[in-house]
């Protein structure tokens, strides 16, 4: 299991230091803005949504190594996805950094998101992997207020 887990924190590390998709998406037709106050993660994610599909995702703003790798990995995975695909895959990723599922068991349903299944055991951390799902969602509802991880 350490083997899974050094593959799991280079993965984060890699997406850290080289985001995927981290840029202002001009033709963006979908916006919102994200901000954890605790730690200071600050993003905007941007989408271009046609006849309900992600043609484009990307995002652009600074935070922990977790929550860049986070919006990365989720700007990878949901283009040509649906919204509804979209928003299952993001219940789907707050279960597995809550502890809530096995990664091994939703492997095929999660694919690189099983990378964050570490994240569960730093709680103060959840709110950093999640950060970008929650700003993904206000994007896909089109909802203009600054979406934060406290209430």
């Amino acid at each position: 299991m350490s083997e899974l887990k050094s593959l799991y924190q280079e993965i984060i590390l890699d997406h850290n230091k080289n985001p995927r998709n981290f840029k202002k998406l001009e033709n963006a037709n979908r916006h919102a803005e994200g901000y954890n106050p605790l730690c200071g993660d600050h993003y905007n994610i941007y989408l271009r949504v046609e006849d309900d599909i992600i043609q484009e995702v990307a995002f652009e703003g600074a935070g922990c190594a977790i929550s860049k790798a986070s919006a990365s990995v989720m700007s990878s995975l949901l283009k040509g996805k649906t919204k509804e695909e979209a928003e299952e895959l993001g219940k789907l990723f707050h279960k597995l950094v809550m502890g809530e599922s096995d990664p091994i068991e939703e492997l095929d349903r999660i694919g690189k998101l099983a990378v964050f299944s570490g994240v569960s055991e730093f709680p103060a951390r959840v709110k950093c992997a999640s950060l970008a799902w929650h700003t993904l969602r206000a994007a896909l509802e089109n909802k203009e207020h600054v979406v934060s991880t406290e209430k």
